[in-house]
């Protein structure tokens, strides 16, 4: 939180902690004042900085009542008990507001109830607060361009539409900056556009192998946010620590919008299936059931992704086998990062601010892209004992073509990079020159 603080604000980590502990006094405040002042509590507020905390009183009376719990305050005209009665008047007339007012709100640092409107839909504004009934000295009708719209969350065996059929989300991840998931190949091309399982629309593919493979990636618009989670169609979320691979004969579960939520155990790995459309290599095989629509759908061993669903044989009905493509390859093939929960790392890369971890056998590259400030990059590598693994930083060009800013490739399993570089798009390599493993990726990003 301190360091999300002095990036968002500007400030220093001393600044940043006196912040927090000012936000904490003023929440306790609230709750006392709002109880001990009753109808004369008007509001309480931070200064821009958060170095002072404000309260509204309308008897001056009180004031020394404030001062007490170390605020300053100031006398307004309408308690916070009136100001919401204020609008709870619009809210009854919410049916007939203007399609160009954003919303409404209670401002308590102006001592009164904010309308936002188009600047072009002023007049329909004030005419829906005349209508509502709202005392009109207490609303304040300002222009705003706001345009709200609903966020979805992208989570793990959710359906998705690619076209007039449907499919299920693998994982979330992201490639740079832009969000999106990892799913299967056969569900669409590249340029099918898809609909969310809310029938919205999300996005399109960016990259779609089949036959041959069975992975592609969709990329998302801005009203969706990649989680990391798994729906357990509970009514919970299985939250998603990482992609290490499970061993064959380990537990593992698929999550779809067919079936839902089932499990098995891995049978065998590197499986090649001919499937009428074409032969699919590389491919884990399960003991898991699925049905057509669980295509994409993610499967997952404790907290560890591991692939997505390809096809099988039977159904969940009288059981059956199914094959999913490794998620560790996908994740590979685009420079994507997998969003996960980013549990604490190893003590060889504590204190950074952004942790990966992956999984990699001899001679293989897994690639975690960012978009970076200028300024100071640092970045450490802890892999397993008895292995060789090496980290490369890497910049892209104007031409798209990625370069090796700084790189770090000592015989052994650990590594760190440090660089100074300018804005723009960055990833970083992981080399397993021998050996096979899984590490954790610990960086900060300027």
């Amino acid at each position: 939180m301190v360091e999300a603080l002095k990036r968002t604000f500007g400030i220093t980590d001393e600044q940043a902690r006196a912040r927090l502990a000012k936000e904490h006094q003023a929440a306790q405040a609230e709750q006392r004042l709002r109880a001990s002042l009753g109808e004369a509590f008007g509001g309480l507020w931070l200064s821009a900085d958060a170095t002072k905390i404000h309260v509204g009183v309308t008897d001056a009376a009180k004031a020394d009542a404030v001062r007490a719990e170390g605020a300053e305050p100031q006398v307004v005209r309408r308690s916070e008990r009136h100001l919401n009665a204020v609008k709870s008047k619009l809210d009854a007339r919410r049916s007939g507001a203007p399609r160009d007012v954003a919303g409404w709100y209670v401002d308590v640092t102006t001592n009164s109830v904010v309308v936002l409107s188009k600047s072009s839909a002023r007049g329909q504004a004030d005419g829906f607060v005349g209508q509502s009934g709202a005392e009109r000295g207490a609303v304040r009708v300002v222009n705003s361009a706001e345009a709200p719209r609903l966020y979805y969350d992208i989570r793990g065996g959710d359906a998705y539409y690619p076209g007039s059929s449907r499919c299920s989300v693998g994982f979330s991840v992201t490639r740079g900056t832009t969000p999106g998931f990892v799913t299967a190949g056969h569900c669409g091309r590249v340029g099918t556009t898809t609909t969310g399982f809310n029938r919205q629309p999300q996005g399109s593919f960016q990259g779609s192998s089949f036959p041959g493979n069975d992975y592609g990636w969709v990329s998302t618009n801005s009203n969706w946010t990649p989680r990391p989670w798994v729906n357990n169609y509970s009514g919970g979320n299985v939250n998603v620590a990482g992609s290490t691979e499970a061993a064959v004969g380990a537990s593992v579960c698929r999550s779809g919008s067919t079936t839902g939520w089932h499990c098995g155990t891995i049978q065998a790995k590197n499986q090649t299936v001919n499937y009428a459309e074409g032969t699919v290599t590389g491919l884990t095989r399960t003991t898991v059931c699925a049905e057509p629509g669980d295509s994409g759908g993610s499967y997952i061993s404790g907290s560890q992704a591991q692939g997505v669903t390809s096809g099988g044989s039977g159904n969940c009905s009288s059981g059956g086998t199914t094959f999913f493509q490794p998620v560790n390859e996908i994740l590979s093939a685009y420079g994507l990062t997998l969003t996960t929960t980013d549990g604490p790392p190893p003590p060889g890369c504590a204190g950074r601010e952004q942790t990966r971890t992956g999984n990699l056998t001899s001679n293989q590259n897994l690639y975690y892209t960012f978009t970076a400030a200028a300024g100071a990059h640092v970045g450490c590598l802890d892999g397993p004992d008895g292995v060789d693994f090496d980290l490369y930083l890497q910049r892209q060009n104007s031409s798209g073509t990625w370069t090796t800013v700084a790189s770090s490739t000592s015989p052994g399993p650990d590594e760190s990079v440090n660089y100074n570089g300018t804005a723009g798009n960055y990833r970083y390599r992981v080399h397993a020159y021998s050996g096979s493993g899984a590490f954790t990726l610990g960086f900060d990003v300027p």
